[in-house]
């Protein structure tokens, strides 16, 4: 089987015929973007992370993993120093699995399912510290881009002088640094869609030192203001499910009207990426978003400018919370019942977007190229003999290399 999508170009492998017309080669690997735990380390508890090992397990499941951690504010030191290790190490050539480094907060408007111990407002200094890391691989921050406005859990605190959010994204833009833009108040959905705006216009207008796409989003549709229901994960939802998602009339969803069929928020989010100016992020656990829901923003905003993002940890302990499962589907919850984190690996979120009917060119989109061409556009995926890559037969997914 072949097929051309952009300059990529899969294709069956000499001898594979035998295999059958469903077997292919994809000359890269999953990218795990937003990963929080594998096996029994949980990413947060930094200074317990043995790279090489954690580099060994990604290479054993066959993915390009980037670790997102939750970070406190006394740890600031800390991080920057782990992020230096990483970088020597990387540069040494020891952590090929490890394509960077990511933090989910500390900025943050709206919990959701981040520990309040890693919520804070670095100051103008700590800014500076965290944009340092840039250089040293770490790739995005996820901050809510309505945090400094009323209704944000920070903005009570924040002293007088504070920067604004076009200062805070220019200085990490400008180390290399990309926002990762996600965790709304629902205050004012207007008023966080314009600040979504605000965002990407300052990261276009800064001197960035890398390629790729500037900006990024945390998972679509999570923590920020809707008018649909985004989720059904309990028995009580579910036997509504289908008559709710009836009335949405999906098909009808268009880039014009979005902000009145889902909300100023994902409309602002799902227009920018289709127009290529951000690169979103969705997960397709089913719980995180049900899938109908998840694969019209995806036709909405095209494979091409979406990654599929996991959010997955392989341990109940997370940031310093000890979480648990509930019965009903397979998300990590906090005591309070807040949904903190998934539990489905990649190759399980791939296999649920090919049951959709998605095709494998878009399905390789959403779980590898756009991630490459977002954070590693260097890499040559075009290469006559690629480093690494993966066979696909019969939907079963063989890393090799």
């Amino acid at each position: 089987m072949t097929w051309n999508q952009g300059r990529l170009s899969l294709s069956a492998p000499a001898g594979a015929g035998a295999t059958g017309s469903d077997s292919y080669f994809v000359p890269s690997l999953p990218v795990e973007v937003h990963c929080h735990g594998l096996g029994d380390v949980d990413f947060s508890d930094f200074s317990r992370m043995d790279l090489k090992e954690l580099n060994e397990a990604a290479r054993a499941e066959g993915i390009i993993c980037i670790p997102t951690l939750y970070l406190r504010q006394e740890r600031l030191d800390d991080f920057v120093r782990f992020m230096d290790v990483f970088s020597g190490q990387r540069a040494d050539g020891e952590l090929p699995y490890i394509g960077a480094m990511a933090l989910e907060g500390p900025l943050v408007a709206s919990f959701g399912g981040t520990p309040a111990s890693s919520v804070w407002a670095p100051s103008r200094a700590e800014w500076d510290k965290l944009a340092s890391c840039g250089p040293l691989g770490l790739a995005y921050i996820m901050l809510s881009p309505d945090a400094l406005t009323p209704g944000s859990y920070v903005a009570p605190a924040l002293p007088a002088g504070y920067p604004d959010l076009a200062w805070i994204v220019t200085t990490l833009v400008e180390r290399g640094v990309r926002p990762a833009l996600g965790h709304f108040t629902r205050e004012d959905p207007q008023l966080g869609a314009d600040c979504v705006e605000v965002a990407i216009s300052a990261a276009e207008a800064a001197d960035f030192p890398g390629r790729g796409v500037r900006v990024i989003t945390d998972h679509l549709f999570n923590e920020m203001p809707l008018l649909i229901k985004h989720a059904f994960r309990t028995s009580r939802a579910k036997a509504e499910r289908d008559r709710v998602i009836a009335s949405y009339d999906l098909p009808s969803w268009n880039l014009t009207d979005l902000h009145e069929q889902a909300g100023p928020v994902p409309a602002a989010i799902i227009r920018a990426a289709h127009a290529g100016r951000i690169t979103a992020c969705l997960n397709f656990d089913g719980e995180h978003v049900d899938f109908a829901i998840a694969q019209r923003a995806v036709e909405l905003a095209g494979p091409s400018n979406m990654m599929l993002m996991t959010d997955r940890s392989d341990t109940p302990n997370l940031g310093g919370q000890h979480l648990h499962r509930d019965a009903e589907n397979s998300l990590w919850y906090q005591h309070e019942g807040v949904v903190a984190a998934g539990t489905q690996p990649i190759d399980k979120q791939i296999a649920n977007v090919r049951g959709l009917g998605v095709s494998e060119s878009d399905i390789w989109h959403l779980v590898s190229f756009t991630a490459h061409r977002t954070f590693f556009p260097e890499a040559d995926l075009l290469g006559r003999q690629p480093e690494r890559g993966c066979f696909v037969v019969d939907g079963k997914r063989i890393a090799v290399g």
